[in-house]
């Protein structure tokens, strides 16, 4: 793996153009190659996160702010020439979690985000894009997203991935995903995906309305999970099923606290949104 260390976090303008100007799959393998660089945490981000995606106050990060954190840098690794697929049309399939320690006085970290894994998938190809956060301990929080890119021909059989299916779950809370949700995350996340923005953005990608980002859904979950997940020693993986329209309802079921657990997120007529479990990192 070489590493391209930046000396900031990359301006998110010039990526967005670089993302909307390749519209082609250009290759089949992944570039052997990361992008890294050392990160402040601004104390009035998380607080407008925090708003956004429901957090309470805390002096501990919300689990899911380091992917705010990392997004330039999976930007510009997304949207490098040397990678061959577009980023628009690529679709977050899962998202794994693990939070090594407590996400307490977190001031600089170091944050470095490559993609591997490339595997065949039913409808193209899929590839996973790691995050890595340390601080001067050490391995801090760390993930893995799952990203499918239609299209893509590679030889092989696709493997059959494990699929999260929650045993028995009662009703924690509801909340309701307003319409303009889509625009109010992508203010604090820099993720100005057209398809979250509004109704007629998204139909020029075949959506009759925006839909929620899936990394909102997420952390409104752990949001609503709250005291029921352990603070550290944790691993959050969720899979993502049908996207949450806007605006919509949503239904939270899960199972009792403890270290270990399940959830579901639902929406109108049964439909399953989201699926996910907790457990201690292995």
């Amino acid at each position: 793996m070489q590493w391209q260390t930046l000396d900031s976090t990359p301006s998110l303008l010039p990526l967005y153009w670089r993302a909307a100007l390749k519209r082609k799959i250009t290759g089949s393998t992944l570039p052997e190659r990361g992008c890294r660089c050392r990160v402040h945490v601004d104390p009035k981000a998380v607080a407008a996160y925090r708003r956004v995606c429901g957090f309470a106050d805390s002096p501990m990060l919300p689990a899911t702010y380091p992917h705010i954190l990392a997004f330039g840098l999976q930007l510009q690794l997304l949207t490098d020439k040397a990678f061959p697929f577009p980023l628009l049309g690529l679709v977050h399939l899962n998202n794994r979690i693990r939070i090594h320690r407590p996400l307490g006085g977190v001031g600089d970290v170091s944050i470095g985000v490559y993609a591997h894994n490339l595997q065949p998938h039913a409808k193209g190809a899929t590839f996973d894009i790691a995050t890595v956060v340390e601080d001067a301990l050490g391995l801090l929080w760390e993930a893995q997203s799952q990203m499918l890119c239609r299209g893509v021909k590679l030889e092989g059989q696709a493997p059959n991935n494990s699929v999260l299916a929650p045993g028995p779950l009662n009703e924690l809370t509801r909340w309701k995903a307003p319409t303009d949700i889509g625009r109010r995350y992508a203010r604090v996340s820099g993720d100005y995906n057209p398809i979250h923005l509004s109704a007629p953005t998204a139909k020029l990608f075949g959506f009759p309305q925006a839909i929620a980002h899936g990394l909102w859904n997420k952390a409104r979950t752990l949001a609503a999970l709250g005291e029921h997940l352990p603070a550290a020693n944790i691993e959050i993986d969720v899979e993502f099923r049908k996207p949450v329209r806007l605006p919509s309802e949503v239904i939270l079921r899960s199972s009792a606290a403890g270290s270990s657990g399940e959830w579901e997120l639902k929406g109108v007529g049964d439909l399953q949104h989201m699926v996910g479990k907790w457990q201690p990192i292995a």
